[in-house]
């Protein structure tokens, strides 16, 4: 207990005088994610409601019991947050914040609702529009990946996790890290796999995928949801992740921080530079998340 009020007290030194201590933060973040994926827990196997918002993209409880319980776990660290189902800070204000938590509470609704498992909590720390901390954390699957610039890039599988899904909050950062493999995982694949979305493929993707069919022998195709997507290509599982249709800012910040620090990139489509964050237009161009050296 001591040491736990030795870690907060120390975070807050730190976030008052702008000096970031990553892995500090990236452990906070952790525990976050896994709070909120308990929260999406208590909804999914119930007789849950779904409601649209504007732009057609359902919105459950679980989305908004998710988004309170992390902002409740973030808020003692005196840094901004931007959540998707929070309220947006007008760019006048944002445009001031050094650093922001852009938080995504519950990644892939649309596999939420399907009930397929394939939806993740996604927590990024944004310094000066670069993402530098990471977490996605898939409350079903049960697999949890996290980063931090200087610490490295890291997956703790479902079964290991299990083990101490309850007791997370009583283990160090370097507990975690020591039953974690550093990204990227081996892999032995003879194909050139691209990870596309489960629900979002569109013409321009397809297009793309066949042009890739030109460049290399063998081209697979493997799918599956919500942020898992880019978690793979970090992994190894997949060489590339292109997205040629809409995405905002929580959809990508954790997973771009994830990738970097396994060695990989997302690309903007438009800039042809990394993604940068806490822009004053919170939708993102297209993108690819590919690993670096492999095109």
């Amino acid at each position: 207990m001591v040491a736990c009020i030795f870690c907060m007290q120390s975070i807050f030194v730190y976030c008052m005088a702008e000096a970031m201590n990553y892995t500090d933060l990236l452990y906070q973040a952790i525990l976050a994610a896994v709070a909120g994926g308990k929260e999406i827990l208590t909804v999914y196997d119930t007789d849950f409601s779904v409601e649209y918002k504007e732009d057609d993209s359902p919105l459950t409880l679980a989305d908004k019991k998710a988004s309170q319980k992390i902002s409740e776990m973030l808020e003692h660290l005196r840094i901004p947050v931007l959540s998707e189902e929070g309220e947006h800070t007008a760019f006048e204000t944002r445009r001031h914040w050094k650093h922001l938590w852009i938080v995504d509470p519950l990644d892939g609704t649309k596999e939420f609702v399907k009930r397929n498992g394939e939806f993740t909590v996604n927590i990024a720390l944004v310094e000066e529009g670069i993402p530098k901390v990471g977490v996605i954390y898939s409350p079903v699957l049960k697999d949890i990946y996290f980063a931090a610039l200087g610490l490295g890039a890291f997956k703790i599988n479902k079964h290991d996790f299990m083990r101490i899904e309850e007791s997370v909050h009583t283990l160090t950062l370097d507990n975690l890290v020591a039953m974690a493999g550093k990204l990227p995982l081996a892999q032995d694949h003879k194909t050139y796999r691209v990870v596309a979305s489960r629900s979002h493929m569109s013409s321009e993707t397809y297009a793309y995928i066949e042009q890739l069919k030109k460049q290399h022998p063998e081209v697979e195709i493997v799918s599956t949801g919500s942020s898992i997507k880019m978690c793979w290509v970090a992994e190894g599982v997949a060489n590339e992740y292109p997205r040629f249709g809409p995405t905002m800012e929580w959809d990508t910040a954790a997973g771009q921080a994830i990738l970097q620090q396994a060695g990989c990139e997302l690309i903007d489509y438009d800039t042809k530079e990394p993604m940068q964050y806490n822009r004053a237009e919170l939708l993102n161009h297209w993108f690819i998340a590919r690993r670096k050296g492999l095109l």
